[in-house]
């Protein structure tokens, strides 16, 4: 079987790809890739062969001017164009994340099965759930209701002529919900049951496979593995792809020191770095967290996906500072189960994180972070890969 997987968006979009890639590959399919230009020679290396599609997502450097990316219609057009191509020869497409606008229309017209698959129970509607980007979950259905349909219509309002221009020159007819012909009836979902579990609402429909991981052979740089046996478990500190004020560095900083630990800063896309030359913190780049976060006292970070599950996997408390989309989902997840807290970012302070760290670091909330990493996962896409195997040409 060859397999065409499609990807856009940050590392922790693609990393879950990747992964069912390799599972796909075990089992002795072929797989052809559409993912960021930035990870075109990544996934090269690994012997499987890419398409560049979308843009490289990178946050600007601290005092230069960002470039300003294609416009929307221009990635829409752009995902049409490229997973096109790719297509050709293909039996199967898959999706990794909701933002697939060209997927399903290319499925169509080679008439071959998809699946798109999310990353998060909140990405696929329903009335337990709010949308991406929501604080707080309402009491009631109603007000949930009609945040899904203003969610949904933002979704119409920023693509949808773009997606039925596109799909108008394959001689395709028009689509009236993008939102709904991306998912379509039985959309999959790359999560954590631990972590994100299904909503009854949404059992009936969605196939839960368990999270992609990647899993992660790198060795920790010597330095780090100096400063880590050379005191007590630090805490961790990192944004990820996030684009954060420089400034936010003396704030994490000083909350970790005021609570008498010491520091790992991840400089991530916004380029943190230390506030000074103190022995108590040292600073690193892209990091296996796999093997880096069991040592851990704790870790702070953006409350993406991927960092969410690394930390649950590994039992250590998280504190989570969402920004936006389903960061707000992961926090409000490892708040109740009661293996850290959130903070979002615009409540972010030194006094806020002080707070934070009080709490996650009391033993009843390692004991039960530890708790809940023995019931994590690492086998969604070994699930996934078998699942598209077995049920081959029926997953449409």
């Amino acid at each position: 079987m060859q397999v065409l997987i499609s990807s856009v968006g940050t590392r922790g979009d693609v990393q879950p790809a990747v992964a069912l890639a390799l599972e796909l590959r075990k089992l002795g399919h072929e797989l052809r890739l559409c993912v960021p230009p930035n990870f075109i020679k990544w996934v090269g290396d690994l012997g499987f062969e890419a398409l560049p599609m979308g843009v490289e997502m990178r946050a600007p450097r601290p005092g230069t001017t960002p470039r300003t990316p294609p416009v929307l219609p221009d990635l829409i057009r752009d995902q049409f164009d490229t997973i096109e191509a790719a297509a050709n020869g293909c039996n199967l497409i898959v999706g990794c994340g909701v933002h697939q606008y060209a997927v399903r229309s290319i499925a169509e017209l080679h008439g071959i099965p998809c699946v798109v698959a999310a990353y998060a129970p909140v990405s696929l509607p329903c009335l337990n759930l709010t949308p991406p980007g929501i604080a707080e979950q309402p009491r009631d259905d109603e007000t949930n209701l009609r945040l899904w349909k203003e969610a949904k219509q933002s979704w119409n309002n920023r693509s949808l002529d773009r997606v039925n221009t596109n799909r108008a020159r394959l001689n395709l007819g028009a689509v009236e919900d993008v939102l709904d012909h991306i998912l379509a009836d039985h959309p999959w979902l790359a999560a954590d049951r631990t972590l994100a579990p299904l909503p009854s609402t949404q059992s009936a429909n969605v196939f839960q496979t368990g999270a992609w991981i990647l899993p992660d052979s790198d060795a920790l740089p010597p330095e780090l593995e100096t400063f880590l046996n050379e005191g007590e478990p630090p805490v961790y500190l990192g944004f990820g792809s996030m684009p954060v004020v420089e400034s936010i560095n003396r704030t994490l900083i000083d909350a970790v020191r005021a609570v008498g630990m010491r520091v790992i800063l991840s400089r991530g896309w916004a380029e943190l770095e230390l506030i000074d030359e103190g022995q108590d913190c040292i600073s690193i780049g892209d990091i296996n967290q796999q093997l880096l976060f069991p040592r851990v006292a704790a870790v702070v970070h953006h409350g993406g996906a991927g960092t969410t599950v690394a930390a649950g996997r590994a039992g250590a408390p998280q504190i989570t500072v969402p920004q936006f989309g389903d960061q707000f989902y992961w926090g409000r997840r490892i708040r109740n189960l009661g293996m850290g807290a959130a903070v979002p970012f615009s409540d972010l302070t030194v006094e806020s994180l002080i707070l934070a760290l009080r709490y996650v670091l009391e033993p009843s909330v390692l004991e039960r972070a530890r708790s809940v990493s023995k019931s994590v996962d690492a086998n969604g896409a070994a699930i996934a890969a078998q699942r598209l195997a077995e049920s081959m040409p029926f997953v449409a």
